[in-house]
């Protein structure tokens, strides 16, 4: 009965772990995907048509490279948690391995902050070249689907 008596206490880290798994599927499925669909289709290729000819195109395609690569690499470390979320969500055992969610959030905040610090500055400078309108494209495309902090949240910045 003394172990039965702790259960109440043990079922506020139950909830909270199925709400962040929920939390963490919506941001993928509403966010993520179109995020890198849309940076890749638009304003990766858009930051490239615009670049100078040389160092400046060359800078841009090592960074639509990599960052590119790396929503691949994020992608394909989702899918391998997304089905343990969903187990736990439905109340179902499941095993959520902190090494695979270390392996997808530090590359995601690693992104993230590269997108910030170099990707976007440097794609506002060259599109905001030719009009602040472009300029202003580009962060828009950036940040269509990362509303209400979501990225934050799963960066932790």
């Amino acid at each position: 009965m003394h172990d039965f008596g702790e259960l109440p206490g043990l079922m506020g880290g139950v909830a909270r772990a199925r709400q962040i798994a929920q939390q963490t599927i919506d941001f993928f499925h509403e966010a993520v995907f179109a995020h890198h669909t849309e940076e890749e289709k638009d304003l990766f290729m858009i930051v490239l048509a615009k670049a100078e000819a040389g160092e400046e195109h060359e800078r841009v395609r090592r960074l639509v490279d990599q960052l590119t690569a790396e929503h691949r690499d994020i992608e394909a470390q989702w899918r391998q948690l997304e089905p343990h979320l969903k187990k736990l969500l439905k109340g179902d055992a499941a095993e959520v391995d902190g090494a695979a969610i270390e392996r997808l959030v530090r590359p995601y905040q690693q992104h993230a902050r590269i997108e910030e610090t170099e990707f976007l500055p440097l794609s506002a400078a060259i599109l905001g070249r030719e009009s602040a309108d472009l300029a202003a494209l580009g962060l828009s495309l950036h940040t269509r689907h990362v509303v209400g902090g979501a990225r934050q949240g799963l960066c932790g910045s």
